[in-house]
């Protein structure tokens, strides 16, 4: 990996002042090679001749003492991404990716993690409201042979989430090798909501990564080839040429019913995807990360960076074909960091192709039952934390294991103002909590960022303000992460630390982590 690229705290903008600089350093015309070489696309190169893989369903039934006992094998093994190249990969009860992992709001969850990587990892549970101890944070670390047990009480609404590696310094790299898999939670709300809901058929996971491959068919993790020129316009990681669709490389789908419900996960490093059809068709938002929306909303496109999750209803005619494609997203990042981001990308995702004849699908519903409430602050009342996410810190500082960075008290909604000092590309993650988008630089979100999330990209340069709502689970001692989810930023340090503790106790609470440098690798 690079050695850490340190800005000051303030704005860093390489435009053309910097494009001189670095034309007078001598090097101009590399620069501009490399810049010309740095749009990316598959448009046009793909033909869609493979079936989409679908994930496996871990969908148990209860045991008899009353929970659902869910067993999960990470193991090293190899697969078939590219046509008659074998990949050395890393996978969940398989050689690459895991199975998508179904509950419900009441459900009693026992998980068994059976680590037999070669490297110790963690298994975090991205979105889940849970004790900080069971959220496979780098503090639960599962030594490489060792088993890991959580458990808990699943207390939220229906929602796609996802689980994925979390251990400090190396998240990156064990996500890439193919440690990822999704979650659906069902409520008795999405039981009776008028949505597609048959796994696999209209009711579809789709695991959008991108991927480099050297000739041999391994993983290329070459994180930039200019990472330490032109003042680290390029410091986001691997951005791959090469897109995968819950593992399948050139997929298409077969649509068989009217209408299918798309669950989107960018389960990518770095990159950012900016989602829409081939033919501009409409198609509706049911959900963001967190829950349902209350109106199902119709969009054109959608942006989804690493992290974010979101649920689409799609409409097909018979014989209808489309792509799902990932046109240009406008980063809002300048020249020339802009492509170097993957700012003038486009990528082709899965074809959908549908039946002559498709079976009969619900009307999409024009409200939507048990959609979270707004999560809202109390104006004036509710505390305001701020958060600057510049270079590769937040607030100036680098996470340390052992440091305690903010203490909440359970149940709280609080204002937190989240700062992009730079033009690089930052996504915040909040674990163990449910936020809601108020305003970026004072100007209402765009459309698909309305709704309770975990994970959001920062749009713009300048201070996003969201109301962060905390779960009621308390301990003193088991911090929460906050991060970029840029995983190259997160494994450099771009991550702070938090416990919540119960109402009046915050000024008792510990600052330092128990033995967590230990756990620092």
């Amino acid at each position: 990996m690079t050695k850490s690229l340190r800005l000051p705290r303030r704005r860093f903008l390489l435009g053309a002042g910097g494009f001189a600089v670095a034309a007078g350093a001598g090097w101009g015309a590399t620069f501009l090679t490399v810049y010309q070489g740095r749009r990316r696309s598959n448009v046009g190169r793909l033909s869609f001749r493979n079936p989409l893989r679908i994930p496996g369903l871990l969908d148990p039934e209860p045991s008899p003492d009353g929970r659902r006992h869910y067993r999960l094998t990470l193991a090293a093994g190899t697969s078939e991404l590219l046509p008659g190249r074998r990949t050395p990969t890393w996978g969940g009860n398989g050689a690459y990716l895991a199975p998508t992992l179904r509950a419900r709001r009441g459900d009693r969850i026992a998980v068994t993690v059976r680590n037999r990587l070669p490297e110790a990892t963690t298994l975090h549970w991205h979105g889940m409201l849970l004790p900080a101890r069971m959220d496979g944070g780098p503090h639960q670390m599962i030594a490489a042979g060792a088993d890991w047990q959580p458990s808990w009480t699943v207390h939220q609404p229906a929602a796609t989430l996802w689980y994925h590696p979390h251990p400090h310094g190396s998240t990156g790299s064990h996500v890439y090798r193919g440690v990822a898999g999704m979650i659906i939670l069902d409520d008795e709300h999405s039981d009776h909501a008028a949505l597609p809901r048959a796994y696999g058929v209209d009711d579809v996971p789709l695991v959008i990564q991108d991927k480099n491959f050297h000739a041999d068919g391994t993983l290329d993790f070459t994180e930039t080839e200019l990472a330490e020129s032109v003042a680290g316009a390029d410091n986001l990681g691997v951005l791959g040429d090469t897109i995968l669709v819950n593992g399948t490389y050139d997929p298409y789908f077969e649509v068989t019913t009217r209408r299918v419900r798309l669950r989107l996960l960018n389960g990518s490093n770095a990159r950012v995807y900016w989602l829409g059809f081939t033919d501009g068709r409409t198609f509706h938002q049911v959900a963001t990360e967190a829950g349902l929306l209350a109106r199902p909303r119709a969009l054109d496109r959608l942006l989804l960076a690493p992290g974010e999750r979101a649920e689409i209803v799609v409409e097909f005619a018979p014989g209808d074909e489309v792509v799902l494609r990932s046109f240009e997203p406008s980063l809002h990042l300048g020249f020339p960091t802009e492509r170097f981001m993957g700012g003038d990308d486009t990528f082709d995702i899965v074809a959908l192709r549908a039946a002559r004849d498709l079976g009969s699908s619900p009307a999409l519903p024009t409200r939507l039952d048990g959609a979270p409430a707004l999560v809202e602050a109390v104006p004036g009342a509710a505390r305001r934390r701020h958060f600057e996410f510049t270079g590769l810190q937040i607030n100036g500082k680098t996470m340390d294991m052992s440091r305690i960075d903010e203490v909440v008290p359970a149940g709280a909604t609080e204002i937190w103002e989240v700062e992009r000092g730079d033009e690089w590309v930052h996504v915040l993650h909040v674990h163990g909590a449910v936020f809601q988008v108020l305003d970026i630089n004072g100007k209402e979100p765009p459309p698909y960022v309305r709704g309770p999330k975990d994970t959001f990209y920062l749009h713009e340069f300048g201070t996003a303000r969201l109301a962060v709502r905390f779960d009621t689970l308390t301990d003193p001692e088991a911090p929460y992460m906050y991060h970029c989810h840029v995983l190259r930023h997160e494994d450099e340090g771009m991550m702070g630390q938090f416990t919540v503790v119960r109402p009046g106790t915050e000024d008792r609470a510990p600052r330092i982590v128990a033995g967590g440098a230990a756990h620092h690798h």
